[in-house]
């Protein structure tokens, strides 16, 4: 079982959601294994595969493929805990999204994000989110990438939209849901989810930003932080880890040069967290070839690339050891599951 787990802030935000279009938030928490009064407990944090269970029960009760693009016309900062605060008193967007991956794991350290200025005036924040032992539902990806949006829009005082909404998975037959969701041209079959905006539109100046309050909030978020600092480490070289995987099977030198430490240093401080670099390395993987396997777009060997196998017969061999089966068998059942 994953040790992933998001804040229950950022689930109180789906249960409004579930609640604004009719649902038995309640029964639906219940049915996932979720005590509805566990979301009020200070510092509660919900495992990722219970938070795929909400939005898969979501979908079957609603009868709504697409309840996860459904939004207020309104995000608070409240919807993401202290980071959001810190991100609404940034001098601008950009130094929001830096605010905000810096400060990610107080949400949840099943998502990873990554930014990108690709050197014509745009600005890409991809999102990789890790189930455990069940597929993402696109309905949970779909409600971040929305909700990301939203608060962009209501702290800008903007009509803002992407310029363009990239979405891992294949095209569905009905695409005005997301054009309504975002307000700009998306695409599907990409190797992230993503959300790309004009570098231009992240730079202007926002009216929520403070100094004063951005420095309370930086101190703030970081003694919040503290409280994960048992996993520190292990969240940071699982990131790397992520980011190298489609280039090849990382390697323990590589992942430490990039978290500037020694081999030695690095491997000390994943022991003090009951980890090691291969385990990590091997349940990253597994993870993310439950994602890709559930990607139909994806074939077997793009999806052992991406995961970093030089070989099929590697990836092949590594599906056996995970899951009891070859992929293709294995792509079968979660086929059969949808």
């Amino acid at each position: 079982m994953s040790s992933l787990a998001t804040s229950a802030v950022w689930v109180r935000g789906i249960v409004e959601l579930l609640a604004g279009e009719g649902v038995d938030a309640k029964d639906v928490l219940a049915a996932a294994g979720i005590d509805p009064a566990s979301l009020d407990a200070p510092g509660a944090r919900l495992p990722t595969d219970s938070i795929s269970a909400v939005w898969e029960i979501a979908i079957e009760r609603s009868g709504n493929p697409f309840i996860g693009l459904a939004q207020p016309h309104v995000v608070r900062p409240a919807a993401f805990d202290v980071v959001g605060y810190a991100m609404m008193s940034c001098a601008n967007l950009r130094d929001a999204f830096e605010r905000l991956v810096r400060y990610l794991r107080i949400l949840s350290d099943a998502l990873t994000l990554t930014r990108c200025e690709d050197g014509r005036g745009r600005y890409s924040l991809s999102f990789e989110l890790h189930g455990g032992e069940r597929p993402v539902p696109r309905a949970r990806m779909e409600f971040i990438l929305v909700t990301v949006n939203t608060f962009c829009r209501w702290v800008s005082g903007r009509d803002l939209h992407p310029v363009e909404v990239a979405l891992s998975y294949p095209a569905p037959h009905d695409l005005a849901p997301y054009r309504a969701a975002f307000g700009c041209p998306v695409s599907f079959g990409a190797r992230l989810s993503s959300l790309l905006y004009r570098l231009d539109d992240l730079v202007r100046p926002l009216s929520t930003s403070n100094p004063s309050l951005a420095a309370m909030h930086e101190r703030y978020a970081g003694e919040y932080l503290e409280r994960f600092d048992h996993g520190q480490t292990s969240y940071r070289v699982r990131e790397a880890i992520v980011r190298r995987l489609p280039d090849g099977e990382p390697r323990r030198d590589q992942v430490a040069r990039e978290l500037c430490m020694s081999e030695r240093t690095l491997q000390r401080r994943l022991e003090d967290e009951s980890s090691s670099f291969g385990r990590l390395l091997n349940d990253t993987r597994r993870g993310l070839a439950v994602q890709y396997l559930n990607r139909l777009h994806l074939s077997l060997a793009e999806t052992a690339y991406l995961l970093g196998f030089s070989e099929q017969s590697s990836f092949f061999r590594a599906c056996k050891r995970w899951f009891g089966l070859p992929p293709g068998e294995y792509r079968r059942q979660l086929i059969q599951r949808a």
